[in-house]
């Protein structure tokens, strides 16, 4: 008789409280397919929505998941009920190259007007 893969369920928890999911995965999953999930049924009509799965980090047990990571390997071993969910929060990061373009557009170059005198 061969052997059942091992499945979880897993919710994804957005910034405001409301989920995606259950969905079911199975333990070979990497965190890479949690992402593309998340991105694709993004709920419509939220403030903050990730462009892509480089936007999107999910933290399970206070952890932020590598993408290369399994779903096997990132279950916690104490605290899981048998047929329960597992909750992973998303945090929505926009990448840094926008950030450091916007910065570079605000500031202005400033002159030093002030100097020091030690008698």
């Amino acid at each position: 008789m061969p052997e059942e893969e091992e499945s979880i369920d897993i919710k994804f928890r957005l910034y405001d409280g409301s989920d995606i999911g259950p969905f079911r995965y199975s333990a070979a999953s990497t965190v890479d397919v949690l992402k593309q999930r998340v991105v694709s049924d993004w709920p419509k009509g939220k403030t903050v929505v990730p462009k892509g799965i480089n936007e999107v980090k999910l933290i399970s047990s206070g952890k932020i998941l590598e993408n290369n990571k399994t779903v096997a390997q990132c279950k916690t071993p104490f605290g899981e009920t048998a047929g329960g969910v597992t909750v992973m929060h998303v945090v929505v990061q926009p990448s840094l190259a926008k950030t450091k373009t916007e910065k570079k557009v605000d500031k202005a170059p400033k002159a030093v007007i002030c100097t020091c005198t030690i008698l």
